[in-house]
């Protein structure tokens, strides 16, 4: 607890326009490090339920769809994601208790391009849909993916769930 109010104090005391290394874009490296540290605390909170064998505490709708946001369109973005296709795919992410809440994946030989697909009217090869909490955890490696809603090419799943972790 201790640590956890140390991280909240020096959030919290940072200027707003704090100038500091950020790993992908956001509107400010304050916002970033904010979000970022809001995510890992929770996935570890997760990680410690877990290892104690406890049901891990819920996590928000709209928190847990941000921080799939984040997954996909920042970490998931950059040159070292392994997800990889030999042609293009797409694959379609969506938290189905959060209103828009909808993201279509690009894959390719290069890294997965991630954008917003509110409306969902898009094609794409595979959708995977659950509640945002479920799909948060399932996709930051937390939760099984057997409880997801899967249409289309399920390939592309099982190819996301075995080179998607992040390292």
């Amino acid at each position: 607890m201790e640590s956890h109010r140390r991280l909240l104090d020096v959030l919290a005391d940072a200027p707003a326009d704090l100038d500091c290394w950020h790993f992908f874009a956001a509107p400010s490296a304050l916002e970033f490090w904010s979000r970022r540290q809001a995510h890992e605390t929770t996935v570890h909170r997760v990680d410690a339920e877990l290892a104690l064998g406890v049901e891990p505490s819920p996590v928000a709708a709209d928190f847990a769809a941000d921080g799939v946001e984040e997954l996909l369109a920042g970490f998931h973005s950059r040159e070292r994601s392994r997800v990889r296709t030999a042609y293009p795919r797409t694959l379609r992410m969506r938290a189905q208790d959060v209103p828009g809440a909808q993201w279509l994946v690009h894959l390719s030989d290069a890294p997965p391009r991630t954008e917003r697909d509110d409306a969902g009217e898009r094609p794409a090869d595979c959708t995977v849909a659950a509640p945002a909490g479920q799909l948060y955890l399932a996709l930051w490696n937390r939760a099984s993916y057997e409880e997801l809603a899967v249409e289309g090419d399920g390939s592309l799943i099982d190819l996301w769930r075995r080179t998607s972790a992040i390292g």
